[in-house]
């Protein structure tokens, strides 16, 4: 289970940067930074959504517990991927802080809980978990 996750990991990660080409390249030049990055954050979490329902039965977590975990993976893989991969490209911790500045209508965020959340939301969407919360 634990292998399968990762691999869906890196098909989410794919996904994001096909995103971000996306945002780049066509939303920003046409709707503008602070618009194309709400769109670009939006259209990711329905991707993320979309990826994990589909992929749910594959991965086959055994239970609420273990989408959770692997939830909690997900977001970490996915801060270390974009703060290491950031620093990496030289930009400041300042720099990489500003898509988290909800108060100047950063929505970034938005993806972190979507990531987080997505397997457990897919698993009980799918009925691949028992009606209580915590199996």
């Amino acid at each position: 289970m634990a292998l399968r996750a990762l691999m869906i990991w890196v098909v989410l990660l794919c996904l994001a940067i096909v995103n971000g080409g996306f945002r780049e390249g066509v939303l920003i030049p046409r709707v503008g930074t602070q618009t194309g990055h709400v769109i670009s954050t939006l259209m990711l979490c329905a991707l993320i959504l979309l990826a994990t329902y589909v992929t749910m039965p594959w991965i086959r977590p055994s239970g609420a517990r273990s989408t959770i975990i692997i939830g909690l993976s997900w977001l970490a893989l996915t801060l270390a991927f974009e703060f290491g991969f950031g620093r990496f490209r030289g930009r400041s911790w300042a720099e990489l802080l500003v898509d988290y500045n909800v108060f100047k209508g950063r929505v970034w965020v938005l993806v972190l809980i979507t990531t987080m959340l997505a397997p457990f939301l897919a698993a009980r969407a799918r009925s691949l978990l028992p009606r209580g919360f915590v199996s």
